[in-house]
């Protein structure tokens, strides 16, 4: 669960949501800090083809119509190496410090 300003966000949903999009292979929906809401929403995903802004837009988008705005990820980066243990469950705290550390909020 995501906490941001105080309100409960589940991934799943939001994952759920972009999974419908054709160009998502792969999908995986975080918190990180984020210095005034206390988490923000990131969604990693890894796309079908190669990724652009307008793809991104496209998502963000495509979530607007099938979720309220509060959950929609305030950012969207794209990986092709989403960390997975052997049995292929996600790794969500290793991308947590992929994406927190790197100033990505």
């Amino acid at each position: 669960m995501i906490i941001s300003g105080g309100v409960n966000i589940y991934p799943q949903e939001i994952e759920d949501a972009l999974a419908l999009h054709p160009r998502v292979l792969d999908v995986a929906v975080v918190g990180i800090p984020d210095e005034d809401m206390g988490e923000s929403v990131l969604a990693v995903v890894t796309p079908e083809g190669e990724p652009s802004d307008a793809l991104a837009e496209e998502l963000l988008e495509h979530l607007r119509g099938r979720i309220a705005g509060y959950k929609v990820p305030r950012r969207l980066v794209f990986d092709d190496d989403l960390p997975r243990t052997p049995t292929g469950k996600l790794v969500k705290h290793t991308l947590r410090e992929r994406y927190g550390a790197a100033g990505v909020a």
